[in-house]
């Protein structure tokens, strides 16, 4: 996993509330466990005026003029500002997935499902949970100024906006030393590799029958 410590992104705003993780990414490219490939149906039904089908080249579908991410004054942009309770509905690990594939390495929202705020973890995207005032305040900032930038600092814990307002926001001690160490469920794991091999050399001594 990528280590996470600061970022200066371009936001682009999603203002809207409750988008649930099949709007997120739709149910039929649900259909591989690899976690790349997905950014290009991110949102699929609102970036296009199409329905869209696995296989699809997005290249030749017609994207819809206006849908936020379709605009060209946020092309690239790596922190999603959203609304509330961003990420309900199923557990599906494919959302963040997508949204990281697509080139995030930030959400901003005044709350997220609890499943998927879990997810964002566990891959390297930061999941930021500011007060709702605070959030007005940036949607009204970003869609007033073009080209419009934060810096996210993990280390800090602090959203930095171009005026040098600083927004700072909780996460959880064992998170935040995960993602500034690149260290997802599997690289935590290997930290204790060798406490894993000296318990089998020693289950396995005590009961060789049970390998032979």
């Amino acid at each position: 996993m990528e280590k996470f410590h600061s970022c200066k992104g371009l936001v682009a705003p999603l203002d809207r509330a409750n988008i649930d993780t099949d709007a997120i990414i739709p149910k039929q490219f649900l259909k591989s466990i690899k976690r790349s490939g997905f950014g290009q149906n991110l949102f699929d039904e609102w970036r296009y005026l199409d329905h869209g089908e696995p296989g699809m080249s997005s290249g030749q579908r017609k994207l819809n003029p206006d849908f936020i991410l379709n605009l060209p004054r946020y092309r690239g942009a790596q922190i999603l500002l959203a609304r509330a309770n961003f990420g309900c509905g199923s557990s599906r690990e494919h959302a963040p997935w997508a949204l990281q594939d697509y080139g995030f390495r930030a959400i901003i929202a005044p709350s997220f499902a609890d499943i998927f705020f879990n997810n964002c973890f566990k891959i390297g995207l930061l999941p930021i949970v500011l007060d709702a005032k605070n959030v007005d305040q940036l949607f009204r900032e970003v869609q007033a100024e073009e080209g419009y930038c934060v810096v996210v600092s993990l280390e800090d814990q602090s959203v930095t906006t171009p005026g040098g307002e600083a927004f700072l926001f909780e996460v959880d001690p064992f998170r935040k030393h995960s993602l500034l160490n690149g260290l997802d469920e599997i690289g935590l794991t290997l930290q204790h590799v060798g406490e894993i091999k000296a318990f089998e050399e020693k289950h396995r001594a005590a009961q060789p029958w049970l390998f032979a």
